[in-house]
């Protein structure tokens, strides 16, 4: 069963948003989407991009490997390149609209048009504004554009990234390292290091793409984390994240978390939101939430929370700290749900003797839904 209809509910075989469309742009379009989610989530979209030939024939698929690299059709069309494929008269497939504007990268749109490609097709518009136009300049210069196919499973790939977008705040993925019986310290506020080595590299990874990592006063006081990202072999990343604390307390002068680099923000407030509003016009796209419990528990219970990684050691305590505290859920019915997340990896992974699950918000009847496009009709970038 292909991603469209897995994420509308459809019977095999049954592709309602594929009118006006061919079945080998359909099947293309689908292969986007599973490349995609090789990407990790975060301040950019999971983006996929397939390049088909006239008879149809899929000369490359590319997807975007997060903030900083090459976006799917970039990759896609340097593929191409390498592979000597000459894609004059081509036709590009990509799960977002393309964008037309110069970040870390170059404009997608531009790259298209340069490379002879002269059919798009995308999916759903991107509701960025930096990146708004990709469609028009392409329509400028000749490329025939369509919108609209597998509307419904773009949509759904990246629905939390589209709703931080449409609010103007940044991302948020929440980290916990906990026990079997959901502890993250010892009675005696012990906690290194409850998580492996792998699972502990495997972190240090994720501060090297964020923007931002935020943790309670509490935990400055009691842990005096560093918050750094680190390489495999001990030594400080090159990119790291804005170090953020969060509470009315201050940060002590001699605290490690304060580094020698001046990248500390304290945000005097309990409000999640405010906080959130004061890191975005900071710049932070992408904030990584890493405790403690009421840091945690604050974020979740505010809904604010669009990514879950959670390190489970095979250990038990008994006592301790908790991972979180009350969520403000009295019964049952009430209960959060979450859904297994395959981006990036994959929902489950063995990390050393530690397990590692990638979940994200289940869909609610609450969850937005940008600007809609038609199989005809097409406006924004990637």
């Amino acid at each position: 069963m292909s991603i469209q209809q897995q994420s509308t509910g459809q019977k095999a075989g049954v592709d309602l948003s594929g009118a006006g469309f061919s079945v080998a742009e359909i099947a293309a379009m689908d292969a986007a989407l599973e490349a995609a989610l090789q990407g990790p989530r975060g301040a950019n979209p999971l983006v996929g991009a397939v390049v088909m030939a006239a008879d149809g024939t899929r000369l490359v698929t590319g997807h975007h490997r997060g903030a900083g690299t090459a976006h799917a059709e970039a990759d896609a069309i340097a593929q191409a390149a390498a592979a000597g494929h000459d894609l004059s008269g081509t036709t590009m497939l990509v799960t977002l609209e393309p964008c037309n504007h110069c970040g870390r990268t170059g404009p997608c749109a531009q790259a298209i048009i340069d490379a002879g490609i002269t059919d798009v097709v995308y999916a759903v518009d991107d509701p960025h504004d930096p990146a708004a136009g990709g469609a028009a300049t392409l329509r400028a210069a000749g490329v025939r554009v369509r919108s609209g196919l597998a509307a419904v499973a773009a949509l759904d790939l990246n629905r939390r990234w589209f709703n931080a977008v449409a609010v103007k705040r940044p991302f948020v993925t929440l980290h916990i390292a906990q026990t079997l019986d959901s502890r993250i310290a010892a009675a005696d506020g012990t906690s290194q290091w409850i998580s492996s080595p792998e699972s502990l590299a495997d972190n240090h990874a994720l501060r090297g793409r964020i923007d931002a990592i935020l943790v309670g006063t509490q935990t400055v006081l009691v842990d005096n984390p560093r918050l750094t990202a680190r390489t495999a072999d001990g030594e400080l990343a090159a990119k790291q994240p804005l170090r953020a604390v969060m509470g009315y307390r201050g940060i002590p002068a001699d605290a490690a978390i304060n580094g020698d680099d001046g990248r500390v923000l304290h945000l005097p407030t309990r409000d999640t939101r405010e906080a959130l509003d004061e890191l975005f016009a900071a710049g932070v796209r992408h904030l990584m939430v890493e405790g403690g419990s009421r840091i945690l528990s604050a974020f979740l219970a505010a809904g604010l929370v669009d990514e879950l990684i959670v390190y489970l050691a095979p250990t038990l305590l008994g006592s301790g700290t908790p991972a979180l505290e009350d969520l403000g859920i009295p019964t049952l019915a009430d209960a959060q749900h979450w859904e297994w997340d395959a981006a990036a990896g994959g929902a489950v992974q063995m990390l050393g003797r530690d397990l590692r699950l990638h979940l994200r918000p289940a869909t609610t009847s609450s969850d937005s839904i940008p600007r809609s496009t038609s199989a005809d009709t097409a406006s924004g970038g990637n």
